[in-house]
């Protein structure tokens, strides 16, 4: 799954295409509904991208182009009203996201108590559950609770092949569950977008200000880091520092879930996929005895 609506449509292409020559597996494209994201939706559609997910927006402005393709459409809802909505739009599956996720989170109810209330409002349209799940005890307490597969983020910031800075990295393997905060304080350039990170000092510093608004907050347009093209990143922008980024990183937004707290070493993605499916495995092969 590709994360690709800040790209250029040139960009995105690119990146599909690097993709499809890594595997011939079924393979899928992220975007954000709040942004414009028109043009390089459909130039990945004509890339022949089987999956598309959407989040933060209204699904039914796209599921027709979606389908028209032969795709399918993957929606992230936060709330059973959000699920039904989904469902009335015609998308194929709904990801059933948790209060406890990483990164960008527009809900309030917790994966446990959201998954099977979604299950149960949205008869058999298939159920992906997200938030929380770090290991196959959460992959197996969320089939359990009627979801078809497991949706994980945090786990994979420390896989060895993420873009993720080693900053972020050590941050993620060093993290409680209560480290990661729920805030608004990274908006820039994504206003009214609440968010999930782990505590550092930009976001201790604001607090600690009484957590203002913009532009009374401490450090207002510092630059923080740049980029590997010289771009700079603000201080209170929502950009994670990636690979090859300089400067300040620990002072950018940290995104990572409540379940980084069970997350303590790098791995290959391939491990911890074969890992997570096989504990998850074992659990229910003891329910079944």
């Amino acid at each position: 799954m590709l994360a690709l609506t800040w790209l250029t449509d040139a960009e995105a292409v690119d990146r599909v295409r690097r993709l499809r020559k890594l595997t011939r597996r079924p393979s899928g494209v992220n975007f954000v509904l709040d942004f414009p994201i028109t043009d390089t939706l459909a130039a990945c559609l004509d890339e022949g991208i089987a999956v598309v997910s959407t989040v933060w927006g209204d699904p039914a402005k796209v599921n027709g182009r979606i389908h028209a393709a032969g795709a399918l459409h993957l929606h992230v809802v936060a709330s059973v009203d959000e699920a039904k909505r989904g469902a009335d739009a015609g998308v194929d599956v709904l990801v059933a996201q948790g209060w406890e996720a990483g990164g960008h989170v527009r809900g309030h109810v917790a994966t446990m108590a959201l998954v099977p209330a979604v299950v149960d409002a949205v008869g058999g349209l298939p159920v992906i559950a997200a938030g929380g799940i770090a290991d196959g005890r959460g992959l197996a307490a969320v089939l359990a609770l009627g979801a078809q597969a497991g949706w994980l983020g945090t786990r994979f910031l420390t896989a060895v092949e993420a873009l993720t800075h080693d900053v972020h990295r050590r941050r993620v393997i060093e993290a409680a569950g209560q480290d990661a905060v729920f805030t608004r304080c990274f908006e820039d350039g994504w206003p009214d977008a609440p968010h999930r990170v782990i505590r550092n000092s930009t976001l201790s510093e604001w607090e600690a200000a009484g957590s203002p608004e913009a532009p009374s907050r401490p450090g207002e347009n510092d630059v923080v880091a740049t980029d590997t093209h010289g771009r700079t990143r603000l201080r209170y922008g929502f950009a994670m520092p990636l690979e090859g980024m300089a400067g300040d990183l620990e002072a950018m937004p940290l995104y990572a879930g409540q379940s980084a707290g069970l997350v303590r070493e790098l791995a290959p993605a391939a491990e911890i996929v074969r890992t997570i499916a096989t504990q998850a495995a074992q659990i229910a092969e003891t329910w079944r005895r």
